[in-house]
């Protein structure tokens, strides 16, 4: 593992990289504090995170990574669930068996499909975290959101994002997913959320959700019946996991970019929860 060095507003960054399933990861590690491993979701990269990472770098020692596929990490052949699980399972293995750090387990913060990771990584690892802040995913929906009559219109929608991303090749912030990719894995994560109470019943540590009140934006019709399902989902939740903090933010599923600091402040808050539930 070669670690190369940077400072930024004069904290220490390093940059190395994890190889696994034929896969190099990219990661980045610096600040100070409680460790925190930050994982970012589909089609973000630790790039598109930087200023909610630089934020927590002033109490934490903040883990960010790209997922295969994005950013610094390299293409794969597999961009299954199960794949990006193993991902994130690589990086939490190598931030624990570093030296350096405070030695207490980390918190884990997942946005988007990043915290459906979370959960699944968290419900098959106890003790292996101080607790989980879940940004804007994990969320068990009553409804799966790719129905047949809506297939078409999210067809087209991440065809097109697939070929814009097209343009980021080369740079930190690049995708390479293609759209029948990002329709698959989107196909495939309906799936994991309607058993992901399960999951949650598996998991010991305090959970805090960050949740935006508009996932799909203002519009009509079928943003309106998303952002339901959205809400629907979480009320479930708490209904039966009573003891999770839930948190809504006014924003749509962009909110990990346009409520950083706010975002930062939740964190910092159920960082103190975790520290207190293990001490």
């Amino acid at each position: 593992m070669t670690i190369h060095h940077c400072t930024i507003d004069h904290c220490t960054i390093d940059h190395f990289t994890i190889d696994h399933d034929g896969v190099t990861i990219a990661v980045s590690r610096g600040g100070r504090g409680r460790p925190l491993v930050l994982c970012p979701g589909l089609n973000s990269t630790q790039a598109d995170l930087h200023e909610l990472a630089g934020l927590l770098r002033r109490d934490h020692d903040v883990v960010t990574f790209d997922l295969r596929g994005h950013g610094l990490s390299s293409a794969a052949g597999d961009y299954s669930f199960q794949s990006f699980l193993g991902d994130l399972g690589a990086v939490l293995a190598t931030v624990l068996a570093t030296a350096g750090g405070s030695g207490a387990a980390p918190l884990l913060v997942g946005y988007s499909l990043g915290a459906d990771l979370a959960v699944h990584h968290a419900a098959a690892h106890p003790g292996g975290i101080a607790g989980l802040v879940l940004i804007d995913g994990a969320n068990p929906v009553p409804e799966p959101f790719l129905t047949p009559d809506v297939l078409p219109e999210l067809r087209a929608m991440w065809t097109d994002l697939a070929a814009r991303q097209q343009a980021r090749r080369g740079t930190p912030r690049q995708v390479l997913l293609g759209g029948d990719e990002i329709v698959g894995l989107n196909a495939e994560i309906d799936v994991v959320r309607a058993a992901i109470l399960d999951r949650y019943r598996a998991i010991d540590v305090p959970i805090s959700m960050i949740m935006s009140t508009a996932m799909a934006g203002e519009g009509d019709g079928i943003a309106q019946r998303f952002n339901r399902n959205w809400r629907a989902g979480i009320e479930r939740l708490v209904r039966q996991r009573p003891h999770i903090t839930t948190s809504w933010l006014e924003a749509d599923h962009g909110l990990v970019f346009t409520h950083a600091p706010e975002i930062a402040q939740l964190v910092r808050s159920a960082s103190g929860r975790a520290g207190r539930a293990a001490s």
